[in-house]
């Protein structure tokens, strides 16, 4: 039993008629007599007693007529669904680490704006077709759309005020640059990321100085612009040359390019 069986006991059934439901199915008549008849011998019951004008049908086909339905209808949402799926087009983009969850959401929102049928992955660090990053995350062989520029700015805790008290974050490549704003405070304690960085100022360590949309997103803490020179980062898609090819990101890149 098939669901070419069931689709076939469904319209007699329904049509209570053999020629008319070979008509509906698009299929001659005999084809159908055959196909009920190993539905029958499958079953081990007879579904359908032949009249002079039709068939009646018998208690057996009564039970089997809503089971019959469920089971056709669950076959085709299946056969859609993965029909779907094959036609929509994957992408998977990398988010480095220290990209605020607001700009995630925003390039997320982008992409599925601008590529139809999108099927989106996200992953951790620099796996995927295509990364969100800072720019100077970015490698050598790969292009680098910016996205967002933002400042670095001062962070610290709500309701302490450390002066003279810095967290800092040695592996950055922002941590050269950022050492002539510290001044000569002590570095009280470091982290391995900005993301942590920004959490140990909010746990009251000491104060910061971080990507602007970082301490945005912390209701822990409050931020103020710096003065004179400031330092500022760019964040944005790192691509390299080759992952062009797939139609997905191609598509992305360019609306991204034209915006």
């Amino acid at each position: 039993m098939d669901i070419r069986h069931l689709k076939a006991f469904i319209a007699v059934f329904e049509e209570r008629n053999i020629t008319a439901a070979a008509q509906r199915l698009c299929v001659a008549q005999p084809t159908l007599s055959v196909t009920i008849r190993q539905l029958e011998e499958d079953l081990g019951a007879a579904l359908f007693m032949r009249q002079a004008r039709g068939v009646e049908v018998s208690e057996q086909a009564r039970e089997l007529y809503p089971q019959a339905c469920r089971m056709v209808a669950e076959a085709e949402a299946l056969r859609l669904r993965f029909r779907q799926g094959q036609a929509r087009a994957p992408l998977a983009l990398g988010i480095e680490a220290d990209i605020a969850p607001a700009q995630v959401e925003a390039c997320v929102r982008l992409a599925s704006q601008a590529v139809a049928g999108l099927q989106l992955t996200l992953l951790e660090g620099c796996d995927g077709d295509a990364r969100l990053a800072d720019e100077a995350q970015r490698c050598e062989d790969e292009l680098f759309l910016p996205l967002w520029e933002e400042p670095f700015v001062l962070v610290c805790a709500k309701g302490n005020q450390p002066a003279g008290r810095w967290v800092s974050c040695p592996r950055h490549s922002s941590h050269q640059r950022l050492m002539a704003l510290y001044g000569e405070g002590e570095q009280v304690a470091q982290a391995g990321s900005l993301q942590l960085t920004l959490t140990m100022v909010a746990a009251g360590l000491g104060a910061a100085w971080l990507p602007q949309s970082l301490a945005e997103s912390h209701p822990g803490v409050y931020w103020q612009p710096g003065s004179g020179l400031t330092l500022r980062r760019r964040v944005g898609l790192c691509v390299a040359h080759e992952a062009l090819a797939l139609p997905a990101l191609a598509t992305l890149y360019q609306a991204l390019v034209r915006a």
